[in-house]
């Protein structure tokens, strides 16, 4: 069984577009329970410190935190930089909180949805009520117009996948 699941996992990452000798070893790894919540994963990356700022200035932390079964598509800081300049320091203002909660919450499902799972799904209903969209390019997983780059980061309540670009809900 264990060994299905390490293939599994391995393949989803090949689909991620991550596979490599450390990525498949981590996949084994990723198999244990996981002792982080989902903001707790987002703040230990490196690699989500812009996300992790407007988790906080948003009040969305504890809700990452709690108990509770959630699906975060985690844009990276490379990602928060591809944004127009001045959008990031503009949806960090207090002015703005609810603008910067609306994008947020677009990038949280309710459920845990593996990598596996979204493969077979068109589109995710996300917590903000707004849907989004998923597809296929080539051997890519695109959630809206960002690119998985890594699925499956388990958390005690839920799973993160790590997307190389910001959704921005319709409408903003």
């Amino acid at each position: 069984m264990k060994l299905i699941a390490l293939v599994l996992s391995a393949s989803m990452l090949l689909v991620s577009g991550c596979a490599t000798k450390d990525a498949a070893m981590n996949a084994d790894a990723s198999m244990a329970k996981p002792t982080q919540s989902i903001a707790e994963v987002a703040m230990s990356t490196g690699m989500h410190n812009t996300l992790v700022a407007a988790l906080k200035a948003a009040g969305l932390v504890d809700m990452l935190m709690a108990a509770g079964d959630y699906t975060v598509f985690a844009p990276t800081d490379e990602a928060f930089a591809k944004l127009p300049a001045g959008t990031v320091e503009m949806l960090l203002k207090p002015e703005n909180r609810d603008k910067l909660r609306a994008v947020l919450q677009y990038h949280v499902v309710a459920g845990r949805v593996s990598a596996a799972k979204v493969m077979k799904m068109s589109k995710a209903r996300s917590v903000s009520g707004q849907d989004i969209s998923i597809s296929m390019m080539g051997d890519q997983v695109m959630i809206g117009n960002a690119h998985v780059v890594k699925a499956d980061v388990m958390a005690t309540n839920g799973v993160v996948h790590v997307i190389d670009t910001v959704l921005m809900p319709p409408g903003m």
